[in-house]
């Protein structure tokens, strides 16, 4: 996926390795904390989500790996009670290829009209071209942590939802075509997403707010406050930021801004008119700002850590439950 910082903004030493719960910056958001639900998200069983989908292969579009997968997607949601609505169409790449892309919506309560927005992408990008190896740069890139650990996350929570009774739905959203992209151009990146916030699966669709995931279950991920989350959704992102607090979940969750990041969030924010935030990592020590494994071979299951997932999971947890 295309994670061009377009914009570098005042960023600082990330929190130590490990898995941490705690750093050892004090701000008025973690003096303010609501108590932790009680409802705990279950890493094993993101991870085994994450899993799953790799185990079908690297889902780039147009493959066999990639329609199976979404069919197992939509089946997954549906065993958790949910409304599938798959939003299948065919767009155009940026160099010309036709993409059979779908978009997958999950939806909890449809009959609620106060709704939240949770989302990620689902396909893999065709090419490892950040492979330190030049050699791989047309193999297909696994995207265990690009793609399949926001589809896992949100997995978990519709388990998790299948026995709630809370009043407010939440709708889940799978895009496609988000990763078939050409880094000189930032409006070929995020095509399903941008064909889903000018065709939404239900007219005049509206969400209270909206959260994207995106590579949320990468080693010694920290998540630092992106530009356009900040321009178009900052009371979002003090409500996430603050909940990872309460949840215990601050050495994840950074209190420092990144750069403005294109992503799935922008249809979101400038077509749809939702506010929706980037729940993204930041590496300001390694020479990919998203990790070592972006856009590369090693994106793969090795390289993912139940303590991410249990922290952006957690972090979810308590901001649909509080």
């Amino acid at each position: 996926m295309n994670k061009l910082i377009t914009l570098i903004i005042a960023v600082t030493t990330v929190a130590g390795c490990g898995g941490p719960k705690a750093n050892n910056q004090t701000s008025a958001i973690e003096t303010q904390q609501a108590a932790p639900v009680a409802v705990s998200f279950n890493a094993d069983s993101a991870y085994a989500f994450c899993q799953a989908q790799c185990d079908f292969g690297p889902r780039t579009m147009n493959s066999e790996a990639h329609e199976q997968c979404g069919q197992w997607i939509a089946r997954k949601f549906q065993d958790y009670g949910l409304q599938v609505t798959e939003q299948r169409t065919t767009v155009k790449g940026f160099d010309g290829t036709p993409l059979l892309a779908n978009n997958i919506i999950a939806s909890y309560k449809p009959e609620l009209t106060d709704r939240i927005l949770i989302c990620a992408h689902w396909d893999s990008r065709p090419w490892a071209d950040n492979d330190p190896d030049e050699s791989k740069h047309k193999e297909p890139v696994m995207a265990a942590n690009d793609g399949a650990s926001g589809v896992a996350v949100m997995l978990e929570i519709a388990r998790l939802l299948g026995d709630s009774t809370l009043n407010v739905g939440v709708d889940f959203i799978c895009f496609d075509a988000e990763d078939w992209g050409d880094h000189g151009d930032g409006d070929s990146w995020c095509l399903g997403s941008q064909y889903w916030a000018r065709n939404p699966h239900k007219p005049n669709y509206k969400a209270r707010f909206g959260i994207l995931l995106d590579m949320v279950g990468g080693q010694q991920a920290r998540f630092y406050r992106e530009y356009y989350s900040i321009r178009y959704a900052n009371s979002v992102i003090d409500r996430v930021w603050r909940a990872a607090a309460t949840a215990g979940y601050s050495g994840y969750f950074i209190q420092e801004e990144n750069g403005a990041i294109t992503d799935d969030h922008l249809p979101v924010n400038e077509v749809a008119h939702i506010p929706c935030i980037d729940i993204i990592p930041y590496y300001p020590n390694s020479d990919s700002s998203f990790g070592p494994t972006w856009h590369t071979v090693s994106d793969d299951m090795q390289h993912i850590d139940k303590n991410t997932l249990k922290a952006v999971g957690q972090t979810l947890v308590q901001v649909i439950w509080e």
